[in-house]
């Protein structure tokens, strides 16, 4: 019974680990050249050859009626996330570093805040001493400054604003096409679309966008697609069902937190006493958000709980029934006490 309690909680972790692993290895991905309108259209094609087919199989006899309604609907997610928020975030995240290319999301939550405005010396760790002036050197990208980060910074939050709409949308339509599979594919599919519109027009002319390299931009496709659009999209409909879209953004915050360390790991980005004070006021935050949850389930489910019902020997149960007695209907109002060891029928307003 806990086990099962738990599981949105670690599918919602899950999401945001994924997430993580997500911007840092894009960020260095765009560091080295990769378009992020291609990488949005190729992201979304992969989640769509992913998920069809399972889709396919697992709700080909449940799934509703695709109407006018919800195709409008799904075009509209379909712009909203694949075509908006990851263009709009990615672009955005040229101009950032990857910790702060996640404040867009997070700009109401105290943790986020100090991580990204208080800088507070700096913590040599080991890994990243003398690392960062070689990884500068093999970007294709400037050093990040404060007017790039505002740039990019504005870029991501009005993505995040898209993003946001998103949740909000897919909810709704949940509601009347509730196969999540199927809500999956189409929206990526839907997005790919539209997407490919956006970049013919956005990139005309250049041809070397669409290539495909063995690098860590198709690295940075597949993953992105697989494990965020495709995986991402179902977990957080399934979620959504049950906890609501709200229960799915507020773990947004660990992302930042993950994405601070694996950073600093992978990307030789420095540490400083603001991250990890604003990490610390993260978990904080998440604990409490977690307790407060569990504590509103348990007050909700403490208002019918059969333990505090009586004995069944002791229950009456009200019945109604209708006879016909000399072709006139005749109400009879009946209760039904049931002792230990026989039934009884007691007769309470009948002839």
């Amino acid at each position: 019974m806990m086990l099962e309690k738990m599981k949105p909680y670690f599918a919602v972790i899950f999401l945001q680990f994924g997430n993580a692993g997500l911007v840092i290895i894009a960020k260095a991905a765009l560091n080295h050249g990769m378009n992020h309108y291609t990488f949005a259209v190729y992201r979304n094609l992969i989640a769509t050859l992913v998920i069809t087919p399972f889709a396919l199989f697992f709700e080909s006899k449940g799934r509703p009626k695709l109407t006018i309604s919800i195709f409008f609907k799904i075009m509209l997610l379909g712009f909203l996330e694949p075509v908006v928020d990851q263009n709009l975030y990615y672009a955005g995240m040229k101009y950032t570093t990857a910790t702060f290319a996640i404040v867009g999301t997070l700009v109401t939550v105290g943790g986020a805040m100090i991580m990204t405005v208080v800088a507070g010396p700096t913590i040599g760790l080991p890994w990243t001493k003398g690392s960062t002036t070689d990884h500068q050197q093999q970007s294709t990208t400037p050093p990040v400054s404060p007017a790039d980060n505002i740039k990019g910074s504005m870029m991501i939050i009005a993505g995040c604003v898209s993003w946001s709409f998103f949740y909000i949308v897919q909810a709704i339509t949940l509601r009347s096409y509730p196969a999540e599979l199927s809500l999956t594919a189409l929206i990526c599919a839907a997005g790919t679309m539209q997407g490919s519109i956006v970049t013919i027009i956005a990139e005309r002319g250049n041809n070397e966008a669409w290539r495909l390299h063995l690098d860590a931009g198709l690295v940075t496709m597949v993953y992105g697609g697989v494990i965020c659009s495709g995986l991402g999209y179902y977990l957080s409909g399934i979620i959504m069902k049950e906890k609501g879209p709200v229960f799915v953004t507020a773990f947004n915050p660990l992302s930042m937190v993950i994405v601070a360390v694996l950073g600093s790991i992978v990307l030789s980005e420095q540490m400083n006493l603001g991250r990890v004070l604003g990490a610390a006021v993260i978990v904080i935050g998440l604990y409490l958000v977690i307790w407060g949850k569990s504590k509103d389930e348990s007050q909700s489910n403490s208002k019918c709980d059969p333990d505090q019902l009586p004995p069944v020997n002791q229950q009456q149960i009200p019945m109604t029934i209708s006879s016909t007695k000399l072709a006139k209907e005749d109400q009879d109002s009946l209760s039904i006490a049931i002792p230990p060891t026989n039934e009884t029928v007691v007769k309470i307003n009948g002839k």
